[in-house]
């Protein structure tokens, strides 16, 4: 079986996700829920899902188990990851999210929540204990789809609006925006919701076959088309968000992506936090860019929300977070255009995306000179697909095991001056440059990540360090 948590939910192939694995993992969220006191049996627990191929049946099973397991599931149908937990949080119940986010369609998850947010990891480690149990136990788990009471309309009205409410009227007003539908469950809200502000909306490259959008790790295809519909139908600006929608992309007026973490930066300043907890993959100028605290953490949202509560437990009152796609949370509240914005601590992408075309209508500038004006170190990054999990923990082990085998991989790009095991190996070379190996945490992929003095230099060695990983699982 492909199944694997990792940095957000459970992921596997689709084929394996179509099955008693669904109704396992379901089982075992449920159980582990009315077990700890979480729920008690008839709560409500929310199914939402994304428009894979494979999403409505693997929610159908998903809802059977969990009503078998005796509790209430209601069906969402199709919506943003953040507007489900937005409706969670306000209906205080669990909710169980189908997506495979930005990975490819053959492959799909599970993301869980409990009444008051996302699992952390001790939630994922009982829900990992009690599949284990059921297993055990021979419990008798059919796949058998079901079908439930629709609260999809109320889940989208209460997202809708919540983001009706952060910019003044006509805030985007001259603003012509290009939107990029593909198979993004947000890509009608976010049409809707710049229109309600008076942008100029251009639909573009809406697909009914699922298309996988990863917007830490722009495809040349994305940027290739961006740059394109950019130039055609001379926009502002372009966004759009990952599959499930809790990511969001922006390019400016060329259709360059802007860096996800320089879009939770912005993000960040919108909403005046003074506390900011983001991974170790942001960019390393931020701490220098904001007035407040910078907490570092490990990839992955479970990481930032504990870093996140640390700050709160600790008296601290505005306090977000970002992950270097630019997903943006919240755990306090903030005033916001006049009212007061409820946390919603899991990954955001229409905040951030408002606040970017909020601060380029403000400032009446094009978006790639209010980019260069925060002269952040250049970043970029990418990643090589279908590299199996095996293969990329070898080579981690290799680096790991001593500067001499760090030292001799790294040996046609630069020399280490400084290492940082936090998540994945980050290196600082001699020249200053930055380069970060880390492999996925719920995909077969190793991620590379670069920071250098110009654009052209991180490019460089973005594609070496690419290449030094590609050379040495060839051979092996």
């Amino acid at each position: 079986m492909s199944l694997k948590f990792g940095t957000s939910g459970l992921r596997g192939l689709s084929a394996d996700l179509e099955g008693p694995a669904t109704a396992l993992y379901a089982t075992a969220f449920a159980r582990h829920l009315l077990t700890a006191g979480i729920a008690r049996p008839g709560d409500e627990v929310l199914i939402g899902r994304d428009f894979r191929a494979s999403s409505p049946a693997i929610a159908a099973i998903a809802i059977a188990a969990l009503g078998r397991a005796g509790l209430c599931p209601r069906d969402c149908g199709t919506l943003p990851t953040p507007a489900l937990a937005l409706l969670g949080l306000a209906r205080k119940a669990a909710c169980l999210m189908v997506t495979g986010s930005h990975i490819p369609a053959d492959r799909n998850g599970i993301k869980f929540y409990r009444p008051d947010g996302e699992i952390d990891k001790a939630d994922e480690a009982a829900i990992i204990a009690a599949a284990a149990a059921l297993r055990s136990e021979g419990a008798d788990l059919p796949a058998t789809p079901e079908t439930a009471d629709d609260l999809h309309d109320a889940a989208i009205a209460l997202y809708t609006a919540r983001n009706h409410t952060l910019l003044p009227e006509r805030a985007l007003a001259g603003l012509r925006v290009g939107v990029y539908q593909h198979s993004t469950v947000a890509r009608d809200l976010l049409a809707s919701v710049l229109a309600h502000y008076g942008a100029d909306v251009v639909a573009l490259g809406r697909s009914e076959r699922f298309i996988p959008v990863d917007t830490e790790a722009v495809s040349a295809e994305t940027i290739a088309l961006l740059e394109g519909w950019a130039v055609q139908h001379g926009l502002a600006a372009i966004v759009s968000a990952d599959g499930d929608g809790d990511r969001p992309l922006v390019a400016d007026e060329t259709g360059t992506p802007l860096r996800g973490d320089l879009v939770g930066l912005i993000a960040s300043r919108f909403l005046g936090a003074t506390v900011i907890a983001t991974p170790v993959t942001s960019n390393s100028g931020i701490e220098a860019a904001v007035s407040g605290t910078v907490l570092r953490t490990r990839v992955g949202s479970p990481f930032v929300i504990a870093a996140m509560n640390e700050a709160v437990a600790a008296g601290e009152t505005a306090v977000a977070g970002f992950e270097a796609n630019g997903g943006t949370l919240t755990a306090t509240p903030f005033a916001v255009n006049g009212r007061t914005l409820a946390a919603l601590p899991t990954r955001d992408s229409l905040m951030p995306v408002l606040a970017v075309l909020a601060l380029a209508a403000a400032e009446d500038r094009p978006l790639s000179a209010i980019v260069a004006g925060f002269a952040l170190p250049a970043a970029a990054s990418d990643r090589l697909e279908n590299m199996p999990v095996e293969t990329s923990a070898a080579l981690m082990a290799e680096l790991r095991s001593g500067a001499g085998p760090l030292a001799a991989f790294l040996a046609p790009i630069g020399v280490p001056a400084k290492v940082s095991d936090l998540d994945g190996l980050r290196v600082t070379l001699e020249d200053g440059s930055v380069v970060h190996f880390r492999p996925s945490g719920n995909a077969p992929e190793m991620r590379c990540y670069v920071e250098a003095k110009s654009e052209t230099a991180a490019a460089d060695l973005l594609a070496a360090g690419l290449e030094r990983v590609r050379a040495w699982a060839t051979s092996r």
